[in-house]
């Protein structure tokens, strides 16, 4: 074990935060509050598919998907109404922040955290999953999942705050669940995840009003953490984070890459219009897709399969990864093609309907895969990067750096507890920490 900068550490995860949201959330008081002792960064290239699930475990092994091997939010099951979502640490490859500063003998908190389902290394644990069966409700799916002990007294506590998923009550009683963390469990790390921001600019738009409404309540959610750390008497001893983990684009066009593999008989359904079978399924991640073969080794299907998105790609596709190219992007080198949206564009998995289907404001309650604004785009796309910042102990103060990887963010996190994560795609940022 390194010599550690700090042992108690903060990382509050504002989803969908991006780079260009710096000249609003730099104006409201306690991000200001934080921003006069913090460092930042202040473009953050996200991952890969840039989707929550993947960026989040990014963020905690300093790894690309192809490594960590969280590829997507939802895992592949071709037909099924409500896919499963990677909700659980044992579909992480290696190792984490939270698994080695357990080992080092740190307490370790994560609430409403992607992908820590079921971690034996986390003592307090919300986990992020909701129920996705007709047979389970949320109490008791979070419970087995989780920490049932800490989850029965937060429910006890809060529970009347939240109203099933909808935002902002959930962050709501995340909040309230994470100041009374804070104060009365004291753990050395806590990892903690909003999605408010997220929620509204799916519904409503990147630049809604709506959108600038969560940012606002963020920044009332950052002094409340703020003035946890403050009234345990750890402000001294601790380092805050705060970071987003991917932008979002706005959208009005659904790709259904599946109607065509239907038509081309590589997708098969039953009498109920289910599908029965499948040699080729494009597995969305909203702003990119990937498309796999059922037999990897079919090169007529693949032949057949590119034949099809060639001749739609002046249609709605950006362009066109083989399996080797997504993975040198750090994505999932497993799928036959990776597909890029072309902006304002977007990609859904209905089998049924049109090859490119309109959302507006009218029909946005229709599905639920219709949204106002996505991610799940490349990196390189421009304007498309999120934000990091870094105070507190341990932290070299004002320090403005122009560019870092999401990746780069578990290496640094781990320096500065005096941790470390092994071989990792990021790299330590020395800037941010003290010498």
């Amino acid at each position: 074990m390194m010599n550690a900068l700090s042992k108690k550490l903060v990382v509050i995860s504002f989803d969908c935060l991006a780079a260009e949201d710096f000249s609003q959330f730099s104006a409201l008081p306690h991000f200001q509050r934080i921003l006069k002792r913090a460092s930042y960064a202040e473009h953050v290239e996200s991952i890969y598919p840039s989707v929550t699930y993947p960026c989040h475990t990014s963020i905690v092994t300093g790894n690309y998907p192809n490594r960590h091997g969280i590829m997507n939010n939802t895992l592949l099951q071709p037909g099924w109404i409500s896919p499963d979502w990677h909700w659980y640490r044992k579909d992480i490859k290696g190792t984490t922040l939270y698994d080695e500063a357990y080992k080092a003998g740190l307490s370790t908190a994560a609430l409403l955290w992607p992908v820590t389902g079921r971690a034996k290394y986390i003592q307090y644990n919300l986990p992020e999953i909701f129920p996705n069966r007709p047979w389970q409700n949320q109490v008791l799916v979070s419970l087995f999942s989780g920490s049932p002990m800490y989850q029965l007294e937060l429910n006890r506590r809060f529970g009347f705050i939240r109203n099933g998923l909808n935002q902002p009550q959930l962050d709501d009683f995340v909040l309230a669940s994470a100041v009374f963390t804070l104060k009365e469990k004291q753990p050395d790390i806590m990892l903690v995840h909003f999605t408010d921001l997220d929620t509204q600019r799916h519904v409503h738009g990147v630049h809604s009003e709506d959108a600038a409404s969560a940012i606002e309540r963020h920044d009332r959610r950052l002094g409340a953490l703020l003035d946890a750390i403050s009234e345990c008497g750890a402000e001294e001893e601790t380092t805050v984070v705060v970071l987003g983990d991917h932008s979002a684009i706005d959208v009005n066009r659904k790709i259904h890459l599946n109607v065509l593999l239907r038509e081309h008989n590589l997708i098969e359904v039953d009498g109920k219009g289910r599908i029965a079978d499948w040699k080729a399924y494009c597995h969305s991640c909203d702003g990119s897709a990937y498309l796999y073969l059922k037999d990897g080794h079919d090169h007529e299907t693949a032949r057949i399969v590119k034949k099809i998105i060639d001749e739609q790609q002046q249609e709605g596709i950006e362009f066109i990864l083989t399996g080797a190219e997504a993975g040198e992007r750090g994505a999932d080198p497993r799928c036959v093609f990776m597909l890029e949206a072309k902006e304002g564009y977007y990609f859904a998995e209905s089998i049924h309907g049109s090859y490119i289907e309109e959302v507006t404001t009218e029909n946005l309650n229709d599905h639920p895969k219709n949204m106002l604004a996505c991610h799940g785009f490349s990196p390189t796309k421009p304007n498309y990067t999120t934000f990091f910042l870094a105070a507190g102990k341990g932290i070299s103060p004002n320090q403005k750096i122009p560019y870092m990887r999401l990746v780069d963010i578990g290496p640094t996190l781990a320096r500065l507890l005096g941790l470390d994560l092994g071989e990792t795609d990021g790299i330590v940022l020395e800037d941010f920490l003290e010498s």
